[in-house]
């Protein structure tokens, strides 16, 4: 489990972060998502225990990352965005120095089989690492985040730089992986946040812009009162239909869709679900509804609101 309590980064006189504060709960996949200098990569840092906070506090698994750094860390696994690798070793080799480095006190050759296994690179184990392509160096970089076993994995940009069938398979790793620890996924690939975690943290100047679901964040910055609606029928027709339904707040034509089907705008009061209520009575007089959907966002959507100055702050 991460916890980030009330975290503050000062560097002179600017503030990298202003408080923020967040958790990922243990075999939680928690995307982590920020513009460029929202500080994203100070918070990283400050997990890791590669810098110290200004003040607030950043705790793995019940230790403090300041108080008590070693045990922390022990807890860490991470793979930053260019992996920690010596291209002049073998895989093997390379293993097998960070499970000495790390001072692990798992079955050696046990551990490292079943890493190898894990992440897929068990046929390139002999192979020096300068000669592998970038999908197996980034599944090398994972395995020594692997090695010792921690229940904290930080991974910056884990796909950067893979060919499509790549990413595919480090999101279905990462997925597994989720399982098993608390994850927290770095990307700027929104889908693949969408797809791969459970949660989402977003930081927008130095401060928390959202914490929750995607699924809470688009419904919350959308509205569930929004509906688009065709409906095939004369217009004055359905017009006169929607306005006996009680909770329409207000509603607007759009465009006609095709020859007799009107594409209408509608709004119900206080997040009324009248989805149901527009269809029966629709089939009751005769006007089919060809498509029905809510404004939902999409993540993009979701990253550009937040980022952009329309701020939704809290979590679920």
């Amino acid at each position: 489990m991460i916890e980030v309590k009330n975290l503050f980064k000062n560097y002179g006189s600017h503030t990298a972060l202003k408080g923020i504060s967040f958790c990922a709960e243990d075999g939680e996949v928690l995307g982590f998502l920020g513009p460029n200098g929202a500080g994203k990569s100070t918070t990283m840092n400050i997990l890791t225990g590669c810098i110290s906070p200004s003040g607030g506090e950043a705790v793995i698994n019940g230790e403090n990352i300041l108080e008590n750094p070693m045990a922390a860390k022990k807890n860490i696994g991470y793979l930053p965005e260019i992996p920690p690798l010596y291209l002049d070793m073998t895989v093997d080799e390379y293993l097998n120095f960070v499970y000495g480095l790390k001072k692990c006190k798992l079955p050696k050759k046990s551990h490292l089989e079943e890493i190898r296994d894990l992440t897929g690179i068990d046929d390139v184990r002999n192979r020096i690492i300068r000669n592998l392509s970038k999908g197996y160096r980034q599944r090398v970089g994972l395995a020594q985040a692997l090695v010792g076993n921690p229940k904290t994995l930080i991974l910056d940009e884990p796909t950067v730089g893979l060919d499509p069938k790549q990413i595919i398979e480090m999101r279905s790793l990462i997925k597994r992986l989720g399982k098993n620890h608390t994850v927290i996924l770095s990307s700027h690939i929104l889908p693949e946040v969408q797809a791969v975690c459970d949660k989402i943290v977003v930081i927008n100047n130095g401060e928390l812009a959202a914490f929750d679901t995607a699924e809470n964040l688009s419904r919350k910055l959308s509205g569930d009162n929004k509906l688009t609606v065709h409906i095939e029928g004369e217009r004055n027709k359905v017009e006169k239909i929607l306005k006996t339904i009680s909770a329409l707040d207000r509603y607007h034509v759009s465009r006609t869709v095709e020859e007799n089907v009107t594409e209408f705008e509608i709004e119900s009061r206080d997040n009324t679900d009248i989805r149901r209520e527009i269809f029966n009575k629709m089939a009751e007089n005769g006007c089919p509804i060809l498509l029905m959907k809510g404004s939902e966002l999409t993540l993009e959507e979701i990253f550009l609101k937040l980022t952009t100055g329309d701020f939704y702050g809290g979590e679920e």
